[in-house]
């Protein structure tokens, strides 16, 4: 996830916002991973899950 874009929605319209990406990565890797359920129905088993 190197390049992480964030947006603000304003009435209906998007607009791109400035940031570092490592500086938000690991913030927002935790904030999605702790809210996966509630927004897309996904049961979280953990960080970095290793798949093989």
């Amino acid at each position: 996830m190197s390049d992480i874009k964030l947006f603000r929605l304003t009435a209906g319209k998007a607009t791109e916002l400035q940031g570092d990406a490592s500086d938000l990565e690991k913030p927002l890797q935790t904030l999605i991973e702790a809210n996966l359920e509630p927004l897309l129905g996904i049961r979280f088993l953990t960080t970095e899950y290793s798949t093989g």
